[in-house]
């Protein structure tokens, strides 16, 4: 007999040759297993000894293999419904999963239901998943009319998890699945690692999402793919809240808000990822700069200015070429008159630059530094440019044009703990400011590599103690603190706020860096209570991330309804006659009087089409005056839940609005 042991109960005997099936058949939860902690199939033969754990459906591992083997079945419908398919790679994703395609034309929104439709026929069939062993030229010789799997196969130990190749091919052996109908022939084969489910009645809940153009493994000099996204769940109660919050992240989402409220937009004429914000968004930018400038004045701040390119030398000396190349914009090279008089580009390298510590760096340098000085605490709103593929712009939140709210504070080593517990007490304050509550921490280090990763610069105990003393102030703030391996910049590790919105989704929004290799690069120095010559730490933060990004997460948390302190309109009033206009006028001065943005819509609309369109604006306030406010020196408020308020003076209504900005209520 073979012992084995299931996680959490006592060890117990089975017939030789029994599977995970023979243990879980009966539970549908359990999607996968994990033997001796390594998650295999269910149908894998368990030995004498083995210690195995269920991998539940709705678990994050479970969520991922429902959602693969539904990336193999939707493969598996486009082959029999466009036969000239070409297979890409198909790997789970957060909420979902998505497959490439090479095909002659792009996927139709017809092309996707019936796909769709097809899936869900094939997954009724209960058709089976079955692991095979093969060699590299079982392998070449199954899939010859696959032209990219057999560049996956010849690329075998090479494949890794930022283009998903890693899904379908490791460093050792070679598998293959098999989709096998009820009567045990292959109704369809894909090259991959698996884990799958035993069979697809286990996939009860999987819908087609959307599409979009993709390149081969994510370079665009490779062939161009067309990708099919699409989501899996445990239960269709949990795909259709799914799919509620879809259409509520799509009622929120700020690049169609920004065009119904007229904040920003994106002109070709400019190129992607460059943004222009309109009157109303940029009351919106300058409420949001006015706060955090005299915040980080009020925290002991100095502001400064740099400009926005400098000479390529400058971010060598910093380290960022080459390790942050790819980010960069190409270089530009001067022009200048050659021996016989023609222009030649033989003048110095210059670069647009795609971070502001460098030039604080030469601020710090441009004369002799104190101990006494410490910390010394640099800010400026600085626009930087990264060069950003097409492909994962994405509105505000993700642009070539980049203004950061960028601090650098050069401080004592001995200094840094408090300097950064500095730094998060100010970051929560302004998250909270703006309407975000609900947080925890990412601490980003580096990965197992270590200092053998070309990645990151510094030595193991640099690396070691900046470590430890970020998750030491991290976890003081009582604040979940998430690891992050391989997440840190090359030049030390971070902490980053990552903040939820009104429907649950997660941002990363601010950052801490402690970073000890510029202040090595750039000869940074300061004068040491003893005389000394000592090295400084420099510790980088942005409280908002970027401006862009933060002003598109707040549109999307709000849905476009600002909380009056921010609203480009805080008060629209709407006469509901001609014969009030003058009233209204002076009541309207009054506001802005008081420092309020009020207007007055003087259109000729009728009354009930102006307070509908007041609230498609989402405006705070709408002020109505009508006969009785006119005869009682009065107005009336109308907010946005459809309340009011009737016949309030003046001063008290100013007064209300005053508050409510001052508060910063919502």
């Amino acid at each position: 007999m073979t012992v084995i042991t299931v996680q959490g109960a006592k060890p117990f005997e089975v017939e030789p040759g029994t599977t995970g099936l023979g243990i879980f058949a009966k539970d549908l939860n359990v999607v996968a297993m994990k033997v001796n902690a390594k998650t295999v199939d269910l149908d894998t033969v368990l030995h004498d000894q083995d210690v195995v754990e269920p991998v539940l459906i709705d678990s994050s591992e479970g969520l991922s293999i429902i959602r693969h083997s539904c990336a193999h079945i939707t493969a598996q419908a486009v082959q029999q419904l466009f036969s000239d398919a070409k297979l890409g790679i198909g790997p789970p994703i957060t909420d979902g999963f998505y497959y490439d395609f090479c095909v002659e034309n792009p996927f139709t929104p017809q092309d996707l239901k019936a796909i769709e439709k097809k899936s869900k026929q094939l997954i009724a069939q209960r058709q089976s998943f079955r692991r095979r062993v093969v060699s590299d030229d079982e392998a070449r010789a199954e899939l010859a009319g696959e032209p990219f799997k057999l560049e996956l196969i010849a690329d075998k130990g090479n494949a890794n998890d930022s283009d998903g190749a890693a899904v379908e091919v490791g460093s050792g052996e070679l598998t293959i699945y098999d989709n096998l109908r009820q009567d045990g022939s292959v109704a369809w084969k894909d090259l991959c690692r698996g884990p799958h489910v035993p069979h697809t009645g286990y996939l009860k809940a999987m819908a087609i999402t959307r599409n979009s153009a993709a390149y081969w493994r994510g370079d665009q000099s490779k062939d161009s793919m067309q990708r099919i996204y699409g989501t899996a769940w445990p239960t269709p109660a949990a795909l259709e809240e799914y799919q509620q919050r879809m259409a509520e992240a799509l009622r929120r989402d700020h690049r169609k808000l920004g065009i119904e409220l007229d904040l920003f937009s994106f002109p070709e004429e400019l190129g992607a990822g460059f943004p222009v914000f309109h009157p109303k968004g940029g009351v919106i930018k300058r409420e949001m700069e006015d706060y955090v400038r005299q915040a980080h004045i009020d925290a002991g701040f100095e502001y400064v200015g740099t400009p926005h390119i400098a000479k390529e030398s400058l971010f060598y000396t910093s380290g960022h070429l080459p390790y942050y190349a790819d980010f960069m914009f190409p270089e530009m090279v001067e022009e200048k008159p050659d021996a016989e008089g023609n222009l030649a580009r033989i003048g110095e390298r210059y670069r647009v630059k795609a971070m502001n510590c460098p030039m604080h760096n030469l601020i710090f340098k441009s004369r002799g530094r104190s101990y006494r000085e410490l910390p010394l605490r640099f800010f400026e709103f600085g626009t930087v440019y990264r060069d950003e593929k097409s492909g994962v712009l994405q509105g505000l939140t993700r642009v070539r044009s980049i203004t950061q709210d960028d601090s650098h504070s050069y401080v004592m080593p001995e200094q840094a703990a408090d300097e950064i517990r500095h730094l998060l007490n100010f970051i929560l304050k302004l998250l909270r400011d703006f309407g975000l509550e609900d947080f925890y921490l990412e601490l980003s280090t580096r990965d197992e590599a270590g200092a053998n990763s070309a990645k990151f610069i510094g030595s193991d105990a640099d690396w070691a103690k900046a470590t430890s003393l970020l998750e030491e102030v991290g976890k003081e703030t009582g604040l979940a603190l998430v690891p992050d391996p391989g997440g840190a910049a090359y030049y030390g590790p971070k902490i980053s706020v990552q903040a939820k919105d009104a429907i649950g989704r997660t941002w990363q929004m601010s950052t801490i860096q402690y970073d000890f290799n510029q202040p090595e690069r750039f000869e940074l120095e300061y004068t040491a209570p003893d005389g000394t010559l000592q090295r400084p730490v420099m510790i980088h933060s942005a409280k908002f991330g970027s401006i862009e990004r933060f002003l598109g997460v707040l549109t999307e948390h709000y849905a476009g309804a600002f909380p009056t302190w921010l609203a480009p309109v805080q008060v629209l009033a709407i006469p509901v006659s001609e014969d009030h206009h003058s009233y209204v006028n002076d009541a309207v001065a009054a506001f802005v009087s008081a420092g309020i943005r009020a207007k007055i819509d003087a259109g000729a609309d009728r009354f009930g089409k102006k307070i509908r369109s007041a609230a498609t604006q989402k405006i705070p306030y709408i002020l109505i005056v009508g006969d009785d406010d006119v005869a009682m020196n009065t107005v009336s408020f109308r907010y946005r839940d459809g309340s009011q308020n009737n016949q309030i003076t003046l001063d008290a209504a100013i007064a209300e609005v005053k508050r409510t900005i001052e508060t910063k209520a919502k």
